[in-house]
C-alpha cells in the first residue's frame, strides 16, 4: 500500500482502488467521494493528492509538497467550499472580496484547524452555498502553468451545495480538462449534481467507519478521552461528524432527553414531551433536535432487535429496562413505518420547515405506537 494512502483509516476498499489507480497510472481527471457526512472523504482526497506528487528521486522535495498539500496550499490543491455571501458581492468578485474581516478571519482559523486534521469538518456561518464565484476561480487557478508540479488537485468539498448556475460553470472546466490538473467531488448528495457531472466523475462510494476505526479517529485526530469515545462511537453511524457533534452537545443530557421524550409520548404525557424539546426550539437548534430523533431511531432499532432476536448486542444496553417495559406492554408493535416517517422528519430539516410542527409530529409518530 502507498504511504500516503495509509493515512486513510476504515474504508479498505477504497484504498485498494485508489492504490490501483495509481499503479495503472491511468489516472481519471475527475473523481466523485461519496457517502454519509463524517466517514472521511475528504481526508483520503488530500492523501490521494499527495501520493499523486511524490517524488521517489527526491525525498526532500517529496517531503516539503506535502506540508503544502496538507496546508490546502496552492498551487497544489485549491480548496473550494460553501462561503457566506458579503455585503453587496455580485458574482463578479472574488469569492472572498467582499467579506468582512471577521468573516475572513473565521475562514482563516477554520482553514489552519482543518490542515491539522483532515477528518475535521469546517464550520463557516451564513455558508449555504458554493458561489458561482468560487467555481469561476478556478479558470485563474488553471491559467498557471508549473512544469515541475506532477499533478494539482481542484477538491470541492459538499459539492451538492452548487446551485444551478455554479454546476454549469463547473461542468464547462470538466468538459476541458488541463493536462495535470484532477477534480474531486465530494457529497453525501450525489443525486443533486446533475449527471452530466456525476458521468464525467469515476465514482468512489465510502462506507460509514468501522467503530473500532472511528473510535482511533476520536482518540488520535481529535483527543477524545478513550472512555467518552466508546460511550459515543456506537451511537455515531460510523461518522466522525456525528460523534463529535454528540459529544458538543452533551451526549449524557442528549441520551437522558430521549429516554423522556420516548416514555412521556409512549405514556400520551404530550405536554411533557413537548417541553424536553422546549430549549432546543427556543434557540432553533435544529442539530440538537436531528440528534435526538437520530437516537430515538436507535433505540427503535434496538427494540425491534429486542423483540425478534435473543442475546442480540443493544445500542441502549444501559437502558434496557426501556425495552423490557415496553415490550411487555406492547409485544406486536412494528416500528418500521415510525422509524421511516422520523428519518424524513429529520432529512425535512434541510428545508427550513417550521421546527414546533416538526417536535409535534416527533410526538405524534411516537404516541401512535402504543394506540390501541
Amino acid at each position: 500500500m502507498s504511504i500516503f494512502l495509509d493515512e486513510i483509516i476504515g474504508n479498505d476498499k477504497v484504498k485498494t482502488i485508489l492504490s490501483n489507480i495509481l499503479q495503472s497510472e491511468n489516472i481519471p481527471h475527475a473523481f466523485l467521494f461519496t457517502g454519509t457526512d463524517g466517514v472521511g472523504k475528504e481526508n483520503a482526497a488530500i492523501s490521494f493528492t499527495k501520493e499523486l506528487n511524490q517524488l521517489k528521486e527526491n525525498l526532500e522535495k517529496s517531503k516539503s509538497i506535502s506540508t503544502q498539500i496538507d496546508n490546502l496550499s496552492e498551487p497544489y490543491i485549491k480548496y473550494i467550499l460553501p462561503l457566506p455571501r458579503g455585503k453587496n458581492e455580485t458574482d463578479q468578485n472574488d469569492p472572498y472580496e467582499k467579506l468582512n474581516e471577521d468573516e475572513v478571519d473565521q475562514i482563516n482559523l477554520e482553514f489552519k484547524k482543518k490542515s491539522q486534521n483532515h477528518y475535521y469538518r469546517i464550520h463557516i456561518p451564513k455558508a449555504n452555498f458554493i458561489k458561482i464565484n468560487s467555481i469561476r476561480d478556478i479558470k485563474k487557478f488553471l491559467s498557471f502553468s508549473y512544469e515541475d508540479i506532477k499533478y494539482r488537485v481542484i477538491l470541492i468539498s459538499q459539492a451538492h451545495l452548487m446551485n444551478e448556475e455554479s454546476q454549469n460553470a463547473l461542468l464547462k472546466n470538466l468538459e476541458e480538462p488541463p493536462e495535470g490538473v484532477i477534480f474531486i467531488l465530494c457529497t453525501p448528495s450525489p443525486e443533486k449534481l446533475r449527471e452530466t457531472i456525476r458521468s464525467r466523475c469515476w465514482k468512489i462510494n465510502f462506507q460509514p467507519l468501522e467503530e473500532s476505526d472511528l473510535s482511533n479517529i476520536l482518540i488520535e485526530k481529535f483527543g477524545i478521552e478513550p472512555t467518552i469515545a466508546k460511550e459515543v462511537v456506537p451511537f455515531s453511524g460510523g461518522s466522525t461528524q456525528t460523534a463529535i457533534s454528540l459529544i458538543e452537545n452533551d451526549f449524557g443530557l442528549l441520551l437522558d432527553k430521549t429516554i423522556k421524550i420516548l416514555r412521556y409520548s409512549f405514556g400520551k404525557k404530550y405536554h411533557s414531551a413537548f417541553m424536553e424539546f422546549e430549549e432546543m426550539l427556543s434557540d432553533s437548534d435544529v442539530v440538537k433536535i436531528r440528534l435526538i430523533i437520530t437516537m430515538i431511531i436507535i433505540w427503535l432499532n434496538d427494540y425491534q432487535k429486542y423483540r425478534l432476536v435473543e442475546g442480540g448486542r443493544f445500542f441502549f444496553s444501559k437502558q434496557i429496562e426501556t425495552l423490557e417495559k415496553f415490550n411487555s406492554k406492547f409485544p406486536d408493535v412494528d416500528v418500521a413505518e415510525v422509524t421511516n416517517n422520523l428519518d424524513r422528519i429529520s432529512s425535512s430539516f434541510r428545508n427550513n420547515i417550521n421546527l414546533n410542527i416538526a417536535v409535534s409530529n416527533i410526538i405524534f409518530q411516537l404516541s401512535n405506537l402504543t394506540a390501541i
